[in-house]
C-alpha cells in the first residue's frame, strides 16, 4: 500500500486562524492544490465569506490575506483512495502543530473542515501543543459528505467563520 503525502501549509506569521483537512485526496495531491476536487464546498464558501476568487495561486494569497492558514492534521497516511475512511489510523502521521504554531503565534482557533480531522487531529496532537487555541469542528466540504446541502454547509461556515471575523474587529477597535 502507497503512502499518501500531504502538502505544505499555505501560511503567513500573521495568520490568526488555521483550517485543517484531514489528508487530502488524489486529486489534490495530484494538481499539489488544497481543494483541488471541482465539487468539493471549499472554494465556493471561501468565495462567499471572503470574496476570494481567482486561480489556485491568488486564492491562496487572498487567503492569506484574510489572517488564514490551510493545511492538514495528517502529514502522511496509508489511504486506498480519497476517502477519510479509508485513512488507515495505524499509519496515520500527525504534521508537526508545535513547531507550526510555534511560528504563529497568533492562531487563536483552528476550524475543523469535518469530523475526520477533527477526531485525527484530538488523538493525534499534544494538548500542550494547543494551550489557548480555540478548536471548532465545520461539516466536511467534500462531495462525500452528501448527509447535509451545500447550503447548510455554507450557512453553518459562514456562521462560524464570521464570529471570528467579529472577534478581530473588536480587537481592532
Amino acid at each position: 500500500m502507497e503512502t499518501s503525502k500531504g502538502l505544505a501549509p499555505i501560511s503567513s506569521t500573521t495568520a490568526r486562524i488555521l483550517i485543517l483537512g484531514s489528508l487530502p485526496g488524489q486529486q489534490s495531491l495530484s494538481a499539489s492544490e488544497y481543494y483541488a476536487h471541482r465539487q468539493n464546498a471549499f472554494w465556493p464558501i471561501m468565495h462567499d465569506v471572503f470574496d476570494i476568487c481567482g486561480d489556485y495561486e491568488t486564492r491562496c494569497r487572498s487567503l492569506m490575506a484574510e489572517y488564514v492558514a490551510l493545511w492538514d492534521v495528517l502529514q502522511a497516511s496509508e489511504r486506498p483512495g480519497s476517502m477519510d475512511a479509508d485513512i488507515r489510523t495505524a499509519t496515520a502521521v500527525a504534521n508537526d502543530f508545535e513547531t507550526f504554531l510555534e511560528a504563529h503565534k497568533q492562531i487563536r482557533t483552528v476550524f475543523f473542515n469535518g469530523k475526520k480531522a477533527e477526531q485525527l487531529f484530538r488523538r493525534l496532537v499534544p494538548d500542550d501543543h494547543i494551550v489557548g487555541i480555540r478548536l471548532v469542528g465545520l461539516p466536511s466540504t467534500s462531495p462525500a459528505y452528501a448527509a447535509m446541502s451545500f447550503e447548510d454547509k455554507l450557512d453553518t461556515w459562514r456562521r462560524e467563520l464570521t464570529r471570528y471575523l467579529r472577534g478581530i474587529e473588536v480587537c481592532y477597535e
